[in-house]
């Protein structure tokens, strides 16, 4: 067990160098969002792109909003590094098309970050997965995976071991999102994430959360599999945390009341202030999309 840091988050980041193209930084392909929830494609996106990647690919229906806020963002299918779907989706309204589309990811090579609606088709998938439940999101996975109900009352060390158990029976890492998140992956990676404001318990932010992991990712060329997910989706929930205290913090020593979309405009500056205080790599040239 460690508890991830600014110096362990600089490991799974990489500094633009000036050999680096749009496509060498990284392409984030977004396949979220529906015509209830909209609101989860943009906030996805937008955290995509504010975590510091070339190019933000979005397939889904809420291209109108999406496009409205972050119009530089690319709106048709192409070669992406990483894959974000799920957010603002609800499985029981999904049609046969889109789970064909969805299973058609998950048994692909790309990395792919599964969120909300797509958790119900995450088993032992081709694909290097992380899956990020909620409490909830993870009882309800749990109970599909035939694994023990985990108490409401539970220690840290037994929401620790079921979110590692939860990795090994499902063939993919798990960010176990709370307070206090817990990253695991097969083989037996495990780490904590417990320094972000109370204020960043509010809607939307599990949107912004997947869009910075499908960025740290992409920026990635270490995730050969589900076991090479821990150190970055750690990643991308300390900055999400740090993100969060940034915005928090501009209303006064206490912190005061953010939105998902103040998380996401403070990913800069907690990029920026990793880039500045740890040995972040500019390595390269790196590998394009496939």
């Amino acid at each position: 067990m460690r508890r991830w840091t600014a110096t362990d988050a600089a490991g799974s980041l990489r500094a633009p160098a000036a050999h680096d193209d749009k496509y060498t930084r990284g392409v984030v392909g977004v396949r979220t969002g529906s015509v209830d929830f909209p609101g989860a494609a943009v906030l996805g996106v937008e955290a995509a792109w504010r975590t510091g990647v070339g190019m933000v690919r979005y397939v889904g229906p809420a291209r109108a909003e999406v496009l409205a806020r972050r119009p530089e963002t690319v709106a048709a299918p192409g070669r992406v590094n990483a894959w974000v779907i799920g957010s603002g989706t609800d499985a029981t309204r999904r049609d046969a098309a889109e789970t064909a589309a969805l299973r058609e990811l998950l048994d692909g090579d790309v990395p792919v970050v599964v969120d909300a609606g797509a958790l119900d088709l995450v088993d032992h998938p081709a694909a290097p997965v992380v899956v990020t439940p909620h409490a909830g999101e993870f009882a309800r996975l749990r109970d599909r995976l035939g694994l023990a109900d985990l108490p409401p009352d539970a220690d840290h060390a037994d929401r620790d071991d079921a979110a590692l158990e939860t990795a090994e029976r499902l063939g993919a890492a798990v960010l176990l999102k709370g307070a206090r998140s817990v990253a695991a992956a097969p083989g037996g990676f495990i780490a904590v994430i417990a320094d972000s404001t109370p204020w960043l318990a509010t809607a939307g932010t599990g949107d912004v959360l997947a869009g910075v992991i499908g960025a740290v990712a992409a920026g990635s060329d270490a995730l050969a599999s589900a076991g090479d997910w821990g150190p970055v989706a750690a990643t991308g929930a300390w900055l999400h945390g740090r993100a969060a205290n940034i915005a928090s913090s501009r209303f006064g020593l206490a912190g005061g009341p953010i939105t998902a979309g103040d998380v996401a405009e403070a990913l800069p500056f907690a990029v920026g202030e990793i880039v500045a205080t740890a040995p972040v790599r500019a390595d390269g040239p790196r590998r394009t999309a496939p």
